[in-house]
């Protein structure tokens, strides 16, 4: 079972009481509290992973506008004794409190207790994509190396270096951030995953268009001819990487495999097109780039899908209508590019069988 320890501060102004009350509606396992020297109150919160969102969604409901309040999330990885569950009010029992009766119910509506899921919070998720998708000089120089040793690999028709430069390509978090930032209705991380991806894929880009006009590109070879052919299968993996490297982040999943995964559909293309567009064949060029196109899309809509039936959505009012208008105009977006390349498969193949009659 995992748990996560929630620090909440917060200043004695906002009564122990108001919070008691805010908590016991959900399966704490343990809380306890302090006073700090500056005399906030500090809150202990010992939770089940699952029940974090909704827990965390709603101190930032009820405290969010209050000077000097902060959460921090602690994952947890044991604890001594084991913690054991509170005793659980079924929907439907009543409570008495101050008079007044509940019917837990309508707390579970009020309160978005259906947020309860098995997955990280969006705050860890948050967390995690956006400290991989920004653009640093060691995002820059990573590109750099893996796009060299692609292309070596590539060229010299040896697998094992191209995998190894699926290893260090960083190509994992700008994608998985911009499908985040979308069902979040994110603008500035939306902004600064386009920013990385763009960083990324011009830089790539330029290292083995550069590499094609001074090297020997033998199109003879297997692993570059690989790169070039482009079909039905290759939507298939593009939509699995993106399932696979979504699910890593709401699961909390090691992403260091799922991220080579990703990087296998997008570093070789790309490395593929540069050195054919270098050494000019324009037309084998054009599979390339077109695989490269067909795998963007597929690991951006897969992983914007994934996390929408993952249930990880904004709780502002504003950014929740604003996640819903970019979440449409990215499906449309997404969907329609997918439908025009696969056109473009289908007439590339009926192109390549003409050749061959």
């Amino acid at each position: 079972m995992a748990y996560r320890l929630i620090i909440v501060t917060i200043p004695v102004s906002k009564s122990e009481k108001e919070i008691d009350e805010l908590l016991e509606r959900y399966e704490v396992l343990s809380m306890w509290q302090a006073e700090s020297p500056e005399g906030q109150l500090i809150l202990n919160i010992l939770i089940r992973r699952e029940k974090t969102e909704a827990i965390l969604n709603l101190l930032q409901k009820q405290c969010a506008g209050i000077e000097g309040f902060r959460v921090i999330l602690v994952p947890v990885e044991a604890s001594i004794p084991i913690p054991e569950g509170p005793v659980r009010i079924l929907p439907g029992e009543e409570k008495e409190e101050d008079g007044d009766t509940i019917i837990l119910e309508d707390l579970v509506d009020m309160l978005g207790s259906k947020e309860l899921v098995d997955r990280l919070s969006r705050h860890e998720i948050y967390a995690d994509i956006s400290d991989i998708s920004r653009v640093s000089n060691v995002y820059i120089v990573m590109i750099i190396l893996s796009s060299l040793v692609a292309a070596i690999g590539v060229l010299n028709n040896n697998v094992a270096v191209i995998i190894g430069a699926m290893v260090i390509a960083p190509l994992f978090g700008p994608n998985m951030a911009l499908s985040l930032a979308t069902v979040l209705g994110d603008i500035d991380l939306a902004k600064n995953a386009l920013k990385t991806n763009f960083t990324g894929i011009v830089t790539a880009l330029i290292i083995s268009l550069l590499i094609g006009l001074f090297a020997v590109v033998d199109i003879s070879v297997p692993e570059l001819l690989l790169r070039t052919q482009v079909g039905l299968g290759s939507v298939t993996l593009a939509l699995a990487s993106g399932i696979v490297g979504a699910l890593a982040f709401t699961r909390g999943f090691r992403t260091t495999l799922v991220g080579v995964m990703v990087a296998v559909a997008l570093l070789p293309p790309l490395v593929s097109f540069g050195l054919l567009l270098g050494s000019g064949n324009f037309f084998l060029a054009s599979g390339a780039l077109l695989l490269f196109l067909v795998n963007m899309v597929c690991i951006n809509l897969a992983g914007l899908l994934t996390f929408l039936i993952q249930r990880i959505r904004p709780i502002i009012p504003e950014k929740v209508k604003r996640a819903k208008k970019m979440t449409n105009i990215a499906l449309i977006i997404w969907i329609l590019s997918l439908l025009i390349f696969i056109n473009m498969i289908l007439l590339r193949r009926g192109v390549f069988d003409v050749i061959r009659l």
